[in-house]
């Protein structure tokens, strides 16, 4: 669950150089090459029509055969959708290392911080129910659980959280790789994990990416609906809109449920990929926990920005932005915007968790995009070259 500072460029407040020389599994919670030899990657394949051109396929798929080939990416997937609905779907490179298995088409990866727009969603649901206050401290709701060295929880508002302005520090870089792959963690344990070092910031002043205010969000929603995030991500989401393929884990669950193609981590950069599908994701929870595929996401944004969400008072807030350093990226309330080389910006949020990256989103004219690769990138000419890909498949 990388910050999305990192699509470009590859910088955030906490740990620096050490960022740069590794993408351990925790650098990637807290945000967040191998040769592959001479692999033919595999046609596009399209959903709609063989005459159906959406953003220019042979662009799309030259932008996933380098990263396969240029990136070391064992795998790379898209599913792009053109403004009048025509779906295209692409692979390249290999869905498994050790058999050669072709990838599966529009197969389920792990989705990291694209979470936390769905989360997001459910707080802004709730906001417009009447049960939530935006700007109402996380007291109000959690009276006395949030304190710390320069950490007040009536001084954080929920607008905070959702925006990463909170100025609390992320829980992700004190866990190892063994402890994010292996063990299971309470939502609780979490932020007690976080609210043991001190506040990266004041409240309301910095911007500063952070999974912890998700956890936090999280438990504000399981406080105020009496159910379980996941439930209500089910109820609310993903059966409202018919997203088939996207499901949050249950508790202990370390596998992917459908085809997929498997994820493969690296760290240091220049150790070995070792092969990651089978995880414990909880980890993540509210900021980074959920499963998908390229085409579920590419309806989630779509469906999003249409209205079929939110009310439109608090989709505006949703879309309300403040700017993420000289990247061109803005973020808003678990949404994301970033500019378009053929014009006007796209919206959506990107995610990492160890052996998976994902990047994409909708643009408002209803064009969308989505681009999976099975290892998160450890140099910034990758990090660079997946944001691209996703230009390239919105752009045409």
């Amino acid at each position: 669950m990388r910050s999305p500072t990192e699509q470009s460029p590859r910088s955030t407040t906490r740990q620096g150089d050490r960022r740069r020389r590794a993408v351990s599994a925790a650098a990637a919670l807290a945000v967040g090459v191998m040769t592959l030899g001479v692999l033919a990657p595999p046609a596009a394949s399209d959903s709609a029509a063989p005459a159906a051109a959406a953003a220019g396929p042979d662009a799309v798929q030259r932008a996933l055969n380098s990263l396969v080939r240029d990136d070391g990416m064992p795998a790379a997937l898209a599913s792009v959708k053109d403004r009048n609905g025509r779906t295209r779907t692409y692979t390249a490179g290999v869905g498994d290392l050790t058999t050669g298995a072709k990838v599966p088409r529009d197969g389920q990866v792990r989705i990291g911080s694209n979470t936390k727009a769905f989360t997001a969603v459910v707080v802004l649901q709730l906001v417009a129910e009447g049960k939530i206050d935006l700007d109402a401290f996380v007291d109000t709701y959690l009276p006395g659980l949030v304190r710390g060295e320069g950490i007040d929880g009536n001084r954080i508002t929920v607008r905070h959280l959702l925006q990463h302005t909170s100025g609390l520090p992320e829980y992700g870089v004190h866990l190892d790789d063994d402890e994010i792959r292996n063990r299971y963690f309470e939502p609780r344990e979490l932020l007690d994990l976080a609210l043991e070092h001190p506040a990266d910031a004041d409240s309301g002043k910095t911007w500063g990416y952070s999974n912890t205010n998700y956890v936090l969000a999280g438990l504000i929603v399981q406080k105020i609906t009496g159910r379980p995030l996941a439930e209500e991500m089910d109820r609310r989401i993903i059966q409202r809109i018919g997203l088939r393929h996207t499901y949050f884990p249950a508790p202990g669950v370390m596998t992917l449920r459908e085809p997929h193609p498997r994820g493969y981590h690296r760290s240091p950069e220049d150790g070995p990929l070792r092969d990651f599908t089978e995880m414990d994701p909880s980890a993540g929870w509210a900021a980074g926990q959920l499963i998908s595929t390229n085409s579920d996401l590419n309806r989630f944004f779509t469906a999003l920005l249409a209205g079929r969400l939110l009310p439109a008072a608090q989709l505006a807030e949703m879309r309300t932005t403040v700017p993420v350093g000289t990247s061109g990226l803005r973020y808003g309330l678990g949404l994301t915007s970033r500019t378009l080389s053929c014009g006007g910006v796209y919206w959506g949020h990107g995610g990492d968790i160890a052996g998976y990256e994902t990047r994409g989103g909708v643009t408002d004219d209803g064009r969308a995009a989505n681009i999976a690769v099975t290892s998160i990138p450890t140099d910034e000419a990758a990090v660079r070259h997946v944001s691209e890909a996703v230009d390239r498949a919105l752009c045409g």
